[in-house]
């Protein structure tokens, strides 16, 4: 099969009421895609890394009552579980895709890689200007680039519940999510720009 992007259906599927019957929708409409392009992405990253990356779909399984507003697929180094490690992501909400290097509240050398962060703050000013960030995953808000200063970095470090997600959001109505050809070549520019900003994380947590 070949991964053809993504529909308005599929952005649609976040309006169907109930837990079972969105996760159904989850399941059919998107699942599937996130594993031909997760496949795709996780032997690029690889490539690229130089290690081996595994593919994560989100499985909602804590949701009891109110069904997700998002989902996403996730690449780490550990084949086990990716929350408490610096990864990457792709998913939907109803109106955008978002591409994220993620650091989720999970992560137990936040504080760590936060002030690695601090030390060398040209990294992220690097970044393009398309470039967004947020600073909750459950979250839509994002802050462009340029706006990130220093407080947002040590609001990272010193708040327990506080995250980090560094990358771009993609408007539903644009065409390249029709074109899972161009997408996916997006996605992969996309990783490579956080590429750096990803190793760095890894240098005083070995």
């Amino acid at each position: 099969m070949t991964f053809n992007g993504f529909t308005e259906h599929d952005f649609d599927t976040f309006y169907i009421e109930g837990l079972d019957e969105r996760m159904d929708a989850i399941r059919e409409r998107i699942q599937p895609k996130f594993r031909l392009l997760g496949e795709t992405l996780a032997d690029e990253l690889s490539m690229e890394l130089g290690q081996e990356m595994f593919l994560h779909i989100a499985k909602h399984a804590r949701r009891k009552v109110n069904p997700p507003n998002d989902t996403w697929l996730s690449l780490c180094h550990d084949k086990r579980g990716y929350k408490k490690h610096p990864h990457f992501q792709v998913g939907l909400f109803d109106d955008h895709l978002f591409i994220w290097l993620a650091f989720i509240y999970e992560l137990p050398n936040k504080q760590v890689i936060a002030q690695q962060f601090l030390d060398d703050f040209e990294q992220i000013q690097k970044l393009p200007e398309s470039f967004v960030v947020s600073l909750d995953h459950t979250q839509k808000d994002s802050t462009p680039i340029r706006q990130v200063d220093e407080k947002t970095l040590e609001r990272f470090r010193d708040v327990k519940k506080a995250e980090f997600l560094v990358g771009q959001q993609i408007d539903r109505k644009e065409d390249v999510l029709k074109d899972g050809k161009a997408l996916t070549a997006h996605i992969t520019e996309t990783f490579q720009l956080l590429k750096p900003l990803y190793q760095q994380s890894f240098q005083k947590i070995k």
